[in-house]
C-alpha cells in the first residue's frame, strides 16, 4: 500500500513540474518595449530550417497576444533571438532479465543488461533583446526537447506547447 501511495505522489508532482524556465532583467521596465523584430543572427546558419520556421511561427503568434506588434529591425524595441542548443543523452529501451537466489546474509544474482543508446536531443532557449542597450532582458528556456525521431506534427505540437509555456511568464511580475 505504501509503495501504492509513493507512486501516485510522484505521478503528481511529475505533472506539476514545469515546462519552461525563465529568467529576466529586474531592472527593466516591460511597459516600454511596444515593438519586436527577429534579430539578424537567430543562430539559424545562412538558411531557415524546418524547426526555425516552426518556432517562428509560434513566436510570432505569442509576441503578438502580448500586443508587442512587429517592427522593423532599425526600429524595433526588442530583438528575438532563439536557439536549439543540442544535447545527447543516453536511452535504454527493452526487458531485463535476472535470476538469482539467497539465504539469509548471501546471494547470488545474474542479470541481462538493457540495450543502451545515445539520442540526440535539442532544447529551444529564447531571448529577448533590448536594442538600445544591447542587452538581455527575457530569457526563456525549454525543459523539453526536441528528439530526432519525433513525426513533424509532434515537433510543431511539442514547440507551440513550449512557447505558449515561456510567454505565459511575459512580461515578468
Amino acid at each position: 500500500m505504501r509503495y501504492l501511495v509513493l507512486v501516485m505522489c510522484l505521478g503528481l508532482l511529475s505533472g506539476c513540474a514545469s515546462i519552461v524556465s525563465t529568467d529576466y532583467d529586474a531592472g527593466a521596465t516591460f511597459s516600454q518595449y511596444q515593438t519586436w523584430a527577429f534579430a539578424p543572427d537567430k543562430g539559424q546558419g545562412n538558411y531557415l530550417s524546418l524547426d526555425g520556421a516552426r518556432v517562428e511561427t509560434a513566436l510570432e503568434r505569442e509576441l503578438q497576444g502580448e500586443s508587442l506588434k512587429k517592427a522593423d529591425l532599425a526600429t524595433a524595441d526588442l530583438l528575438v533571438t532563439y536557439r536549439v542548443e543540442e544535447a545527447e543523452k543516453l536511452e535504454s529501451s527493452g526487458f531485463t532479465y535476472g535470476l538469482g537466489f539467497g539465504r539469509s546474509n548471501w546471494g547470488w544474482g545474474v542479470a541481462t543488461a538493457p540495450d543502451v543508446r545515445q539520442v540526440k536531443q535539442g532544447k529551444l532557449v529564447v531571448e529577448l533583446v533590448d536594442r538600445s542597450t544591447q542587452k538581455v532582458v527575457w530569457r526563456g528556456v525549454s525543459r523539453r526537447y526536441l528528439d530526432e525521431r519525433q513525426s513533424p506534427e509532434d515537433r510543431v505540437e511539442l514547440i507551440d506547447e513550449v512557447v505558449t509555456a515561456m510567454f505565459e511568464r511575459y512580461p515578468p511580475a
